[in-house]
């Protein structure tokens, strides 16, 4: 069974067309990545997929789940990340773990935190109040977050947005071996098309709400004869 399966995919706000017949699907134990400039409907689509808002038409499964007939069921597969995600300062990046664990619902929350805790890669960081966390570091604690209540599918919108090289690589590391060890789906959405290609095992280039062309990194840049998915990027839409 396909872990998510987009079908037609159309959402309008007022008079904006923000999503325009978008189709895709994911397999389990596959990271898809959906790829594009800012404003192109990557984080709406991704919106859907988690529940929060409706589409206008088409419709979107999780694991054979409708996410507007069946929101609940999906709730309890998946965690969403948004870009704007932020932690608790006033805690340690601990406590933060071991509050969102009680909140989400977990049977076993030490182990989901030792889980999480494990996944940042934080160590005795996490001790620490999240105040005197970098950005990276925040970003490590918050991916683990999403990722400790094992879901069947994680959607993660700009995950590494604003992160140096060295803690985008490290959040990378996170997703990877999340997958790796849980074969689970992972979902997610970036402006940095350079990124993307050390992550994802497929991606869809997506503008203004329309997807363009959908592959491996490795198959498209070949078939456009790119050096990189920018190049590809460029290649398409400039046709």
């Amino acid at each position: 069974m396909d872990a998510v399966v987009v079908e037609g995919l159309v959402k309008v706000f007022k008079r904006v067309v923000a999503v325009n017949g978008l189709s895709f699907r994911v397999g389990e134990g596959e990271v898809f990545g959906l790829i594009g400039p800012n404003g192109a409907g990557k984080t709406t689509t991704l919106r859907v997929l988690a529940t929060l808002i409706k589409p206008t038409s088409g419709r979107a499964l999780v694991y054979g789940h409708d996410v507007v007939e069946e929101a609940d069921v999906v709730r309890s597969l998946i965690s969403y990340l948004p870009e704007e995600a932020g932690a608790y300062d006033h805690l340690t990046g601990l406590e933060f773990l071991r509050y969102m664990a009680s909140l989400s619902g977990v049977g076993d929350v030490e182990e989901a935190v030792e889980w999480g805790s494990e996944l940042s890669g934080l160590g005795g960081r996490l001790r620490d109040k999240v105040k005197t966390y970098s950005k990276g570091m925040k970003r490590r604690l918050l991916v683990a977050r999403a990722l400790m209540s094992r879901p069947r599918l994680a959607i993660l919108d700009e995950p590494t947005s604003g992160l140096d090289v060295v803690s985008a690589s490290q959040v990378r590391e996170v997703v990877k071996r999340y997958v790796a060890e849980t074969g689970a789906a992972v979902v997610v959405s970036s402006h940095n098309m350079l990124e993307v290609e050390y992550l994802c095992d497929r991606v869809l280039i997506v503008n203004e709400g329309r997807g363009l062309v959908e592959g491996a990194p490795e198959e498209l840049k070949e078939r456009y004869g790119a050096a990189n998915l920018e190049e590809v990027f460029v290649k398409v839409v400039g046709r």
